[in-house]
């Protein structure tokens, strides 16, 4: 290997590119901008002011904390179901000033104080949910306007009734705990942040009123389509965000027993850059309660911190003001580009250098010199399948197969002329199998793994495996399954091709070329389905050997074979037996005669092979060309291939005139005849195979004579 080859397979091989796609499709990643600015945030702060930590200075900010997360809880709310509240330092302005003349001046108990503060963020919500959600107002304008009044009505109030509320000698235990007191040395503001924090993302995750919300600020129009009732949901959010605004200028006013003029003074502007510095989407629909509360303790540790450091409230604002900026600059920029942004990165190539084949050239005298021979081939269903993967015979002669419409088709002997809907799936069956009873067992593309009784029934037995520790993709979700066979113990041995790609994208992962295809085993006796080998370039055919001792399974983009022992010394490890073919593998089963079938789903080409030396013009091509010009492997022409049991090449056939069966992707010999399938096929093949045991069936060769 040349150095420059060297250089490139260090760097695509073991730099992992992929890890950066994985991780940007995760919906957590709209957390991690705000979780870092959190961190820093906090660090920085406590780092350059003294005594920032210290206990005293914690209560009292985490007072200021709850009453502000009430505050961002409800905005961020509002926000969710596509709108806005400017009015929330009003409502908390005016609902602290009802709580206070309501004990102060009214003298009344402190639970008709909270319902008094209650009642007036009710009202204001109300008001602007009628208006924004019934009247369809602008969100903007319209609590802009309610802000107006309402701070205009407070400053009237407090100047009428202040002095009465400072000159009052009326006390409570009650209403000085909710202030200042602390249960389990937590304070009554931060117990209520947290309760409502949890109660609302419940809400908004498990509940329906919540779904409703989310719907609503993704679309509008999609959510009225769908039967929401979407005035309604709109409304109930602006009077969700005045109730908690009342609650938070409830505690405040329990806190400072009493208020000014400057109460809930610009606290709208604190609430709004909270919520949208936690990454809650302005445009609705996108985000929750948790990153609201990041964005709240990120404003307040900033606030505090920088009066803490003599900064004056113009610093404060503009620092705010900048932060709003850019935090609504990310979210517009990564919401229009974040697919754009996975497009470039997600497909990461990697370096490989295939082994140098033996010639498939007709007349090259080489055990793979393909032939003309399944040319002759009878047709079964001609233009009435699409996409028959894998094909399969039952006891009575039947013929099975399934198409890319989610159906299992059977095809009824002696002529196959005859047939019916089997059963209906929903999703690709791939490889088949039938077990001991009689159940066939299929594969099915993104779905998992599924049995179908004899009269029809289908059950699903696994769609995912156990979670690897180490992976950041979720590997659990079987993307691929694609081929079977059963051992004499019942467990079920498959292939999951790709954990990376679903089955339609497998050019993307012939292209990128990474090891991520596996072999799992299902056990009927617990319902376990268990990883087995794991890091093979597509893993597709899998056929139990003879003597039942091991399996073999092919890896299709290496071109190779695999066998798996299941006994003896060599149990749970595998080897390559075959390698370096010049056709690309897929599934395998049992002749006759001791040997075993295989189809190559395609041929190699020196072209593709050429490129897997250079995962940069890979990378390059998947993101300038359109997908109809890319380079990928050759699946138009194929053929079968069959081993013995020392690995040797015996036989191979193929159709070269293309008319009867270009592409093979599987192959069932059964009583004398060889049936042939291909995924990109519109019929079955149907070929004698001379000298072939005429009495011959998978079926009795794996599980015996029917009694």
């Amino acid at each position: 290997m040349k150095l420059r080859e060297r250089l490139q397979a260090w760097r695509y091989n073991l730099v992992p590119d992929h890890l950066i796609g994985e991780i940007l499709t995760k919906r957590w990643t709209d957390n991690a901008i705000p979780f870092l600015a959190l961190i820093i945030t906090v660090a920085t702060f406590g780092s350059i002011i003294p005594g920032f930590f210290q206990l005293y200075s914690l209560q009292e900010s985490t007072r200021q904390l709850g009453e502000f997360s009430l505050v961002v809880i409800g905005l961020t709310v509002v926000m969710l179901g596509g709108g806005i509240d400017l009015a929330v330092g009003s409502i908390f302005a005016l609902s602290a000033f009802s709580a206070v003349a309501t004990f102060f001046i009214l003298e009344q108990p402190v639970w008709v104080a909270l319902l008094a503060s209650l009642a007036t963020g009710l009202a204001f919500g109300a008001v602007n949910g009628y208006l924004i959600g019934f009247l369809r107002l602008r969100a903007f304008i319209t609590t802009l306007v309610t802000f107006i009044i309402g701070r205009a009505l407070y400053d009237i109030l407090i100047v009428a009734h202040g002095s009465k509320i400072q000159m009052s000698f009326v006390s409570s235990d009650t209403w000085d705990f909710i202030g200042d007191g602390t249960f389990l040395g937590i304070s009554v503001p931060i117990w209520s942040a947290i309760v409502l924090a949890v109660v609302t993302h419940v809400a908004l995750t498990r509940s329906r009123p919540g779904w409703h919300v989310l719907a609503v600020g993704g679309s509008r129009r999609s959510a009225h389509n769908a039967g929401i009732q979407v005035r309604l949901t709109v409304f109930f959010t602006y009077v969700f965000s005045g109730l908690c605004s009342a609650l938070a200028g409830f505690l405040i006013a329990t806190r400072l027993s009493g208020a000014g003029p400057g109460t809930g003074g610009g606290l709208e502007i604190l609430a709004l850059t909270a919520a949208v510095v936690g990454g809650n989407s302005l445009g609705g629909g996108r985000g929750s309660v948790v990153k609201g509360l990041m964005g709240a303790i990120i404003v307040l540790v900033l606030t505090n911190g920088l009066i803490r450091l003599g900064y004056g409230t113009g610093t404060n604002q503009m620092v705010l003001g900048i932060l709003l900026a850019v935090a609504v600059t990310i979210d517009i920029r990564w919401l229009k580009n974040r697919h754009k942004v996975l497009n470039e990165v997600y497909v990461a190539p990697v370096y490989l250098r295939m082994g140098e084949p033996q010639s498939a050239v007709p007349g090259s005298g080489t055990p793979y010199a393909l032939n003309n021979k399944l040319s002759e081939a009878e047709h079964i269903g001609l233009g009435e399948l699409e996409g028959p993967e894998d094909v399969i015979l039952d006891r009575n002669d039947n013929l099975y197969c399934g198409t890319r419409h989610g159906e299992i088709i059977r095809f009824f002997a002696p002529d196959y002329t005859r047939s019916e809907v089997f059963a209906h799936i929903g999703g690709f069956p791939l490889g088949l199998a039938f077990d001991a009873d009689g159940n066939l067992i299929t594969c099915v593309g993104a779905m998992g793994l599924y049995a179908i009784s004899p009269d029809g029934k289908v059950t699903r037995l696994s769609a995912e495996t156990a979670r690897s520790w180490t992976s950041v993709n979720d590997d659990a979700r079987l993307r691929d399954p694609n081929d079977l066979d059963i051992a004499q113990d019942g467990k079920i041995y498959f292939t999951d091709s790709t954990k990376r790609y679903d089955a339609h994208d497998w050019a993307l992962d012939s292209i990128e070329n990474r090891g991520t295809g596996r072999l799992l085993v299902y056990d009927p006796a617990d319902g376990s389905t268990k990883t087995l080998l794991d890091g093979y370039r597509y893993t597709n055919g899998v056929c139990m050997a003879h003597d039942n001792k091991s399996l073999f399974f092919s890896e299709s983009w290496r071109c190779r074979i695999h066998r798996y022992w299941l006994e003896g010394p060599k149990a749970g490890t595998a080897e390559c037996v075959i390698k370096d073919m010049p056709g690309y593998t897929d599934n395998i089963n049992r002749a006759s005669d001791g040997t075993y079938w295989m189809a190559w789903l395609g041929m190699r080409t020196p072209s593709f092979d050429l490129s897997l030396r250079h995962p940069s013009m890979r990378k390059r091509m998947t993101r300038r060309l359109p997908q109809d010009e890319w380079l990928f492997p050759n699946i138009n022409t194929g053929g079968v291939v069959k081993f013995d049991e020392n690995f040797n090449i015996v036989r191979t056939m193929a159709d070269l005139s293309g008319v009867s069966h270009p592409m093979v992707t599987s192959m069932r010999e059964h009583k004398g005849e060889l049936f042939i399938g291909g995924i990109l096929n519109n019929r079955i093949g149907r070929f004698r195979i001379e000298g072939a045991d005429p009495t011959w069936d998978a079926n009795t060769a794996y599980w015996g004579t029917r009694t």
